[in-house]
């Protein structure tokens, strides 16, 4: 099995480096795109601001690249609201996979923004979520979400229900750090990898 995680100047990519490691999966990182498309398994990351990450995909293609995926991709955090349509982070037109705008968390007396730390899913409708209990704890550090939606498969509350995973055809998107997110994360990633 051929896994890619996509090279696009996003941080965070260490991490899943080592929690592929532990699951003993082997993966190229590229920003090559004849690599991502003959890859079985695709992981687009991202710890960053969407602007900035937005037009480094634009500088390569992958913007145009990632949206015609026919195998399983995962995105996560930075990579989730990239594959959504539109984000409030400096006003950045996104990749549109999931037709939902990404919003920043309001503003709220006596709660900080961003949302960071553990925080629990609900509402399940995937399997990607096999083995996974209810309410589990996931890992998030996150200033903007998308909001609850058709394309929801998991949600989490923080100032308000958003959506935690996302789930299109071929492509899953979740808000939360799988690779930070110990043994839960872990189950979610293997699920992923099995697709």
């Amino acid at each position: 099995m051929k896994t890619v995680i996509i090279k696009y100047n996003a941080g965070n990519v260490q991490s899943v480096m080592y929690a592929l490691d532990r699951l003993g999966v082997s993966y190229l990182y590229t920003d090559e795109e004849e690599e991502i498309r003959s890859a079985d398994k695709v992981i687009f990351p991202g710890v960053g601001e969407a602007s900035t990450a937005m037009a480094y995909l634009r500088s390569k293609k992958l913007d145009r690249l990632i949206p015609t995926l026919k195998q399983p991709v995962l995105g996560t955090c930075v990579g989730m609201q990239l594959m959504c349509r539109y984000s409030e982070e400096n006003s950045t037109d996104c990749m549109g996979i999931f037709d939902v705008d990404v919003q920043r968390f309001p503003a709220t007396p006596g709660i900080k923004v961003p949302h960071m730390g553990w925080n629990s899913l609900h509402d399940y409708k995937s399997t990607l979520l096999e083995g996974v209990p209810e309410n589990a704890y996931v890992y998030f550090v996150h200033s903007y979400a998308a909001p609850v939606c058709d394309y929801t498969i998991a949600t989490c509350e923080y100032i308000r229900p958003f959506s935690a995973l996302l789930h299109k055809d071929n492509f899953y998107a979740a808000q939360f750090h799988c690779e930070i997110s110990g043994n839960i994360g872990e189950t979610i990633l293997r699920n992923f990898l099995k697709m």
